[in-house]
């Protein structure tokens, strides 16, 4: 049996099995029974209750906790886990590149608070079938947006009121890392993942932060209050008095949310093309978008994501600055 150790424990969150736990409870329980979500579209529809039936897929970030902890909650707790027996996991690939998807060879994905066990049997024949590089176990121990979820994924099972189920350990996971897919790759990959949709027993966890905003992340892009004009800013560039960076970085990070929430793969690249916002899980995202949209029988507005919070690690004032920004979302199949 081969174990991913939980490499990033002790760094990127408390490798303290206690104080994870009491965190992460800390922030799923601040987390409101209902709430008016914080898309355009979304937001004309009216309250949500939290967990939603039947919510199946989740959006949620990946940074170290003590930057998205807290916005991560809004999108675990929004979830419908009750029925959960499979928990397929979407990130994107930060160190290793590659232009397709991968998947893991190991039997076991350890957590501070317990181990995951991965659906070797399922892992081996979508491997096959979708011709998926096996990550090696470097390269696994190497990404983080896998494991930033695996300690709540672990606390969710571990919450579960149901009959038949109340160990986390036995809810296999799926991990699958996507690459730098182009379209025709993540719509490709989408009609294999659609089948998975209908089963009402698998839940997916879609890893992404949105905006990195910042000359060390190559990403200055300022546009103005009506969006008319927009700008690459360096040093030397004049900021609107009326109009923060921040506010621009906010206005961006809601035209992508309102994207994804169109159900449109299409709307949701060209926005990306659009204003190159720097949203690291957009492969994941772009991938499941196009599930939906090859799914059948899902029914109208099914698989469409209603984005609930939104924080980001600071607010820009000056072109010095930097910040990242996490949103959270869930959708119902």
């Amino acid at each position: 049996m081969v174990t991913r150790r939980p490499s990033h424990a002790g760094s990127w969150y408390t490798d303290n099995k206690q104080l994870l736990s009491q965190q992460l409870d800390g922030w799923l329980g601040a987390v409101p029974a209902s709430t008016t979500p914080i898309g355009d579209l979304s937001s004309q529809e009216g309250e949500v209750s939290i967990p939603t039936s039947n919510a199946r897929a989740i959006i949620a970030p990946h940074a170290g906790y003590s930057y998205s902890g807290p916005a991560a909650a809004w999108a675990y707790k929004s979830a419908d886990w009750a029925n959960a027996k499979r928990v397929f996991l979407l990130g994107p690939s930060h160190h290793y590149y590659l232009t397709g998807a991968a998947t893991t060879g190991c039997d076991k994905y350890g957590t501070p608070l317990g181990d995951l066990i991965v659906d070797t049997a399922l892992v081996s024949e979508i491997k096959q079938k979708w011709s998926l590089e096996t990550m090696s176990r470097s390269v696994d121990e190497d990404e983080h947006s896998l494991e930033m979820h695996l300690p709540y994924i672990y606390k969710m099972l571990s919450l579960k009121n149901t009959a038949f189920q109340s160990d986390p350990s036995s809810v296999p996971l799926v991990p699958i890392m996507i690459g730098n897919t182009d379209p025709s790759a993540e719509a490709h990959y989408g009609s294999l993942l659609a089948p998975y949709l209908a089963d009402p027993s698998n839940l997916f966890v879609i890893s992404s932060d949105f905006c990195h905003w910042g000359s060390r992340f190559r990403y200055t892009y300022y546009q103005s209050r009506d969006g008319a004009s927009t700008t690459s800013l360096r040093s030397s560039s004049k900021i609107a008095k009326d109009w923060a960076i921040h506010e621009s970085i906010a206005a961006v990070d809601q035209e992508s949310m309102d994207a994804v929430e169109s159900g449109s793969h299409r709307e949701f690249l060209e926005q990306l093309k659009e204003t190159g916002n720097t949203v690291c899980g957009r492969h994941p995202i772009g991938l499941f978008m196009a599930a939906v949209e090859k799914a059948e029988g899902l029914g109208e507005g099914k698989g469409r994501f209603k984005f609930l919070r939104y924080e980001r690690s600071g607010l820009v004032e000056d072109v010095k600055d930097s910040s990242v920004s996490y949103c959270s979302a869930f959708a119902v199949l």
